[in-house]
């Protein structure tokens, strides 16, 4: 009697699971619960969590329900009918329009017997609808596609080579195509990019014209993904409207240009937007770097330091001399550390002078200056202007060569705070960089305070993140110490309507070497980096790596970002 008591709750698919022994009563139990409790549908939260093949539940429920099969590879997902149900609607019960004949609506759905889905769907359009039956992971890879794609060319006109220019004035661009830069549909679709991409917490536009094609792409949380692909005809309309808000020569397609857009979205915010362009092989690529006052003062506790290393910045930037140097790849939050520090010595008694290439942040009481190499305006240029007007503190944008350098270790050697960025991989690499430019080493001892290098790790999503199960010997090559494994518990991305693939934002991973006495010595003797990082190591600095581990000890990221954005 208490078997049919079991059986009896549960319906479906699920029960279909059970008979075929894909599942037992107490994980359909444990998983129906689970999936209830994060409001996702149960076929995704099994295959999310990979506890069933997706392949295997369609191939089953095709058997069991009857329901013809459909392989979503073999559709664009720019073609199908998404107008036709809301984005609501799609994604509250993870289901996908197919296409449409006279008045039947084709329905892609992962759990065929979802037919609350199919009613909902059929009274909002008016339309009979039928179950296609799709694998559950392809379907929501499509719905994300179909639906970043339609927010974007939904606001396109289809006849683009008929449009009415708004406010009668035309506005030609050198070439065959006579495009017209002021088109209505052009420049909504150029907000509606703009305005998505500050909603999304995006860092970069990229906009690419192939020769058949046009893609735009997001970065977002550090990787890069596919939004929209507009027709390859107006690819040159999209660039030259950008081209026009960024006040660059729109007639000029051989050389890369350099622009700038702001955009006021109330009284106490307005974005910027940092815009590039390069020619390439079938027209100009055009990469928008979207700079975020908000995104900068976030507090140094938000910033991803372990109290060690913070303690030691905090140190460090209140010293009333030296340098701090923070090094790292583009896009790896150098800006917004050297931000926080500033706006922390951002004091009514403190003249604080910056020299960018550009100006990212503004920030009211730093005197910020945006370097203008046409008209003569260099780093050495304003530094040496910035020496000449009683500054407390420096900040140099970063240091490029043996001129800037050379002000900037003698403006920490006489009395002056002064922060910077370069290129290297690591802390001890930086010391070597300085060397090469031409700095001496009795030069870099007396100068350099502290160096930091740093790195941006995706952070797992609260709310779906899943404990993950590696074999000890993983973890040991990983990096991890054998007596480190009775405690430790890692976790691995799942995904949810919540986050991006299992991630949302991101956490700064450092390295924070202070110049010690046994370095300053080391390097005096001559010493290079490999010396230098075996010294910082017995002094008990963490490298990149090891600051990563930390970070997935304390479950903030997983094993695979940490091996994505440091050398393993």
């Amino acid at each position: 009697m208490a078997t049919a008591l079991t059986d009896l709750q549960f319906g479906g698919l699920i029960k279909c699971l059970i008979q075929e022994g894909v599942l037992n009563k107490n994980d359909a139990t444990v998983h129906t619960a689970e999936a209830k409790k994060n409001k996702t549908p149960l076929v995704s939260h099994l295959v999310a969590n990979n506890i069933v093949d997706s392949k295997k539940i369609a191939s089953l429920a095709c058997v069991e329900f009857g329901a013809p099969f459909f392989d979503l590879d073999s559709i664009d997902a720019n073609s199908l009918p998404i107008h036709l149900v809301s984005e609501k609607l799609i994604r509250q019960h993870h289901a996908l329009p197919l296409f449409k004949r006279s008045n039947q609506l084709f329905i892609a759905v992962s759990d065929p017997t979802n037919f609350q889905a199919l009613e909902e769907i059929k009274f909002h359009t008016r339309l009979n609808t039928e179950t296609i039956l799709v694998e559950e992971d392809k379907l929501a890879k499509t719905i994300e596609t179909a639906l970043a794609a339609t927010s974007m060319t939904d606001l396109l006109d289809e006849d683009f080579d008929n449009i009415i220019i708004a406010d009668g004035e035309e506005t030609p661009v050198s070439d065959d195509n006579s495009i017209y830069v002021d088109d209505a549909p052009i420049v909504r679709f150029v907000h509606k990019i703009l305005l998505d991409s500050i909603k999304k917490g995006v860092s970069d536009i990229h906009l690419e014209p192939y020769e058949k094609s046009f893609r735009i792409r997001f970065r977002r949380d550090g990787i890069l993904y596919e939004v929209a692909n507009p027709p390859a005809n107006i690819a040159n309309r999209i660039i030259s409207r950008i081209k026009v808000m960024s006040k660059m020569d729109i007639a000029e397609r051989r050389i890369p240009q350099d622009g700038r857009i702001k955009i006021t979205l109330s009284k106490n915010r307005a974005i910027d937007f940092r815009v590039n362009t390069c020619p390439t092989l079938f027209g100009e690529k055009v990469v928008l770097r979207i700079l975020d006052p908000d995104s900068a003062v976030i507090g140094i506790e938000k910033l991803g330091f372990e109290p060690e290393q913070q303690k030691l910045f905090l140190h460090a930037i209140h010293r009333p001399y030296g340098m701090i140097l923070v090094t790292g790849p583009t896009g790896s939050g150098k800006t917004v550390t050297l931000y926080t520090g500033l706006n922390i010595l951002n004091k009514i008694e403190r003249n604080i002078s910056t020299a960018e290439d550009p100006v990212e942040i503004t920030v009211e009481g730093i005197n910020q200056v945006n370097m203008n190499v046409k008209a003569g305006l260099t780093f050495a240029v304003a530094l040496k202007a910035f020496l000449r007007q009683d500054p407390d503190i420096i900040m140099v944008g970063e240091i490029r060569d043996l001129e800037t350098a050379s002000i900037a270790v003698k403006a920490a050697q006489t009395g002056h705070l002064v922060l910077s960025t370069l290129h290297t991989n690591d802390a001890p690499q930086t010391i070597n960089r300085l060397i090469q430019m031409g700095i001496e080493p009795f030069n870099i001892v007396s100068s350099v305070n502290l160096i930091m290098a740093q790195r941006l790790g995706r952070r797992l999503c609260a709310h779906c993140k899943k404990e993950a199960d590696y074999p000890e010997q993983t973890y040991l090559d990983a990096g991890f110490k054998k007596q480190d494994l009775a405690t430790l518990k890692t976790y691995l991305p799942v995904g949810c309507d919540r986050c991006n693939a299992g991630y949302k934002g991101r956490v700064g991973i450092y390295q924070v070497m202070p110049i010690s006495e046994k370095m300053r010595t080391l390097l005096l003797n001559g010493g290079n980096a490999l010396e230098m990082t075996q010294l910082s190591k017995r002094e008990g600095i963490n490298d990149l790596r090891a600051s990563g581990l930390e970070k997935v000890r304390q479950g903030i990221t997983s094993l695979e970002e940490i091996d994505r954005i440091t050398e393993g």
